[in-house]
């Protein structure tokens, strides 16, 4: 076997199937995931000169004797009986039951946010500490402290039921939005991780997350400038869209629909679909994209989407009846303010739409947003002294 055969990511797939068949042998699940974290350094070590014919069965090998390793070297567990190593390994149905208990029980309702994306990408995803840390920016020791925490919480929880699988996508879709730093692409990750989660479930919102990410993720290359500075989706060059990810992620889309049992990423992924299939920002079809938001704020009764709705309506029926639909908001709300800039900008009024823009780049969390807001409010004061 070749080293390009086995790539990290390659590797980082078997990671739930192992750490689940050390803790059916009776490993605790943060003995476990350190054991397989290990096994896996070993791993990229040995297996380019070495590659094993059977590359989970070898990761178990090793991760079940780093375990009894540890096990051995602490006095207080000397006594302890463990499963003999000729257990049989388990059977592809038994390996997917192990994958889904490690996602509902990373993204348990115990766990902060935080922790629980932290612990998805360790023990589901399989990257190190490092790794994680690097994308999230944060030191090392930070996010191992963050993860020992988490795996403390956990210690004690046993999974005799079904998971919540709405708290694992929701941990999933933090996973995806926090893009791309360091050396890992966390939204790449954050698809490859619930393709595989929807391999193993049926379930139609799963499926919406994935054509929601699917479609968002196409729309990516055309989403920043060559200088850097985020470019707004009615500006983007849309030949630069990925035009393989928006069909996949139509079709997964339209095979969730059609099940008829709607929630709320499957109403995002569809109005991500209808800006994916309009061939100009004139083409887009606003009238179905507020219908689609109606569903949305029926589903989840959520500010933000009621706040995207009045941007959506301002499209739809003109910028007057949007910001009559915004005016009926909070506006202490997250981009407020800069939807109300865009809205009185489509009306005319370019003094009150500049003042509302460098009010809103003043509160943006985002600099590649705080930019963009600050060069619209100054594009539109130039054009106001011009006209003077």
């Amino acid at each position: 076997m070749a080293e390009s055969q086995w790539d990290e990511p390659q590797l980082r797939t078997l990671v739930p199937a192992v750490i689940g068949v050390l803790v059916r042998r009776g490993a605790e699940f943060a003995a476990a995931e350190d054991a397989v974290q290990d096994a896996l350094v070993e791993a990229v070590r040995v297996w380019p000169d070495a590659p094993p014919r059977d590359p989970q069965g070898w990761l178990i090998t090793v991760a079940w004797r780093r375990y009894l390793d540890a096990v051995r070297s602490e006095s207080s567990r000397r006594h302890r009986e463990v499963r003999v190593e000729a257990e049989p390994e388990p059977a592809p149905g038994e390996a997917a039951d192990d994958t889904l208990r490690l996602y509902f029980l990373c993204a348990h309702p115990s766990l902060t946010p935080a922790s629980a994306v932290a612990l998805t990408l360790r023990a589901v995803g399989g990257l190190t500490t490092r790794q994680i840390a690097h994308a999230y920016l944060v030191p090392e020791a930070t996010m191992a402290q963050r993860i020992s925490r988490a795996k403390r919480t956990i210690s004690e929880v046993r999974l005799t039921e079904p998971g919540d699988v709405t708290t694992v996508l929701r941990v999933l879709y933090l996973v995806f939005n926090e893009g791309h730093s360091g050396d890992i692409d966390l939204a790449a990750e954050a698809i490859r991780l619930t393709r595989q989660l929807a391999a193993g479930i049926e379930d139609d919102e799963v499926a919406g997350l994935l054509a929601l990410m699917l479609l968002h993720h196409a729309r990516r290359p055309a989403r920043t400038g060559t200088d850097g500075r985020l470019v707004p989706l009615a500006e983007q060059d849309r030949s630069l869209w990925d035009t393989r990810l928006i069909a996949e992620g139509v079709e997964v889309l339209q095979n969730a629909l059609a099940h008829d049992r709607l929630g709320e990423f499957q109403a995002q992924a569809a109005i991500a679909a209808l800006h994916a299939d309009a061939q100009t920002v004139e083409d887009t079809d606003w009238v179905q994209i507020v219908e689609w938001y109606d569903e949305l704020v029926r589903l989840t009764d959520s500010p933000v989407a009621r706040l995207n709705r009045a941007v959506a309506v301002g499209e739809a029926d003109g910028p007057r009846a949007g910001l009559a639909a915004l005016s009926e908001l909070n506006p202490g709300l997250p981009r407020y303010t800069a939807a109300a800039a865009y809205l009185h900008e489509r009306a005319g009024d370019r003094a009150m739409a500049a003042r509302l823009y460098a009010q809103a780049a003043a509160v943006a969390t985002n600099l590649p947003e705080r930019d963009h807001l600050t060069r619209r409010a100054a594009q539109l004061n130039a054009q106001l002294r011009d006209a003077l």
